[in-house]
């Protein structure tokens, strides 16, 4: 697959499976080798730790126990508060791994052509750029965060003139792909946090130093018909232990009088076990969106289209069968 290239929407969207077809393999087995155990922590520190709680919530009142909520969060104040920051942690670690991994195995792959990638060789990189990460991090937090809420927030106050809701849909796909650019960028060149940040804006409505059209509905376009696709799937695994929980609550209410909670026993494991699941195919789906906006930052880059272009010229004639 070339990567520095143009792409209409459709070819967007086609490549992004096309690439985990030729390389799913080698992207997930280093995916979970790196972040798997960051992933499995989590789950079950938020399954095992939160499961009694959310029997609380879905049970204490109509299960006729002799405490409510309030009573049972005081009494494991201590408990939540710390499996509350355990699971913080952990989801820090497994979103700063999880957003940078789909771009720096994208780079050493556009780079090397190798599709043989090593597990050690992604380390490295995670470790050769953990000072950029940081930095990144910082301007995500402070920068680019409070711009952003204050531009959602714009659009939600505007949805009562009707107006925000349009907005609304077109602003968030877009708040996506300026992250997601930027960090690409930021990456993949030795850009500073600002110039990366102000290239992901730029390339969203133009082609930088060209008078191309705007690639801005194929990028919004390709952005959410992947979101969608993530969702369904992603969906598929919360509705079930939905549906069981529903189906559960309704058989109570509607049983002899006999009240009990509806996440005890064998429903409650089966419930929580699903749920975390879904959770992990959540992560693993976002990779499409990642590659997906990858190959997108790999079309705005038109100053490397040439680059290529001139190499494939260069070596005509030059190759010896």
């Amino acid at each position: 697959m070339q990567f520095y290239q143009k792409r209409n929407f459709g070819t967007i969207v086609s490549d992004t499976f096309t690439f985990f077809k030729e390389n799913g393999k080698n992207y997930f087995k280093n995916y979970i080798f790196i972040n798997g155990l960051l992933l499995i922590l989590m789950v079950v520190i938020f399954v095992f730790g939160y499961r009694e709680l959310f029997s609380q919530i879905l049970g204490s009142n109509t299960g006729g126990q002799n405490y409510y909520f309030q009573a049972y969060f005081e009494e494991n104040r201590f408990m939540l508060a710390l499996v509350s920051v355990l699971v913080f942690i952990l989801f820090l670690l497994v979103t700063a791994v999880s957003y940078s991994y789909p771009i720096l195995y994208l780079k050493r792959l556009s780079e090397t052509g190798n599709k043989d990638i090593k597990a050690d060789e992604l380390l490295r990189d995670l470790k050769n750029n953990s000072g950029r990460f940081l930095k990144l991090f910082l301007g995500l937090v402070f920068v680019v965060t409070p711009l952003a809420m204050l531009v959602v927030g714009i659009s939600y106050v505007l949805v009562f003139l009707l107006i925000g809701f349009f907005l609304l849909i077109l602003v968030m796909p877009t708040l996506m792909n300026v992250v997601n650019f930027l960090m690409f960028d930021y990456f993949h060149t030795r850009k500073g946090f600002f110039e990366s940040l102000s290239y992901a804006l730029r390339s969203q409505f133009s082609y930088p130093n060209t008078n191309e059209k705007s690639p801005f509905w194929k990028y919004w376009g390709s952005t959410v018909i992947m979101y969608l696709i993530i969702q369904v799937i992603v969906s598929v695994f919360t509705a079930i232990p939905m549906i069981f929980i529903f189906v559960k609550i309704y058989t109570i209410q509607q049983g002899s009088g006999v009240q009990e909670n509806p996440l005890a026993g064998p429903m409650g494991i089966l419930f929580f076990v699903i749920y975390g699941v879904s959770l992990l195919v959540s992560f693993l789906m976002m990779n499409f969106l990642f590659v997906s906006s990858g190959l997108q930052y790999y079309d705005s880059r038109t100053d490397l289209h040439r680059k290529v272009g001139f190499t494939e010229i260069d070596t005509i004639g030059t190759y010896e069968g």
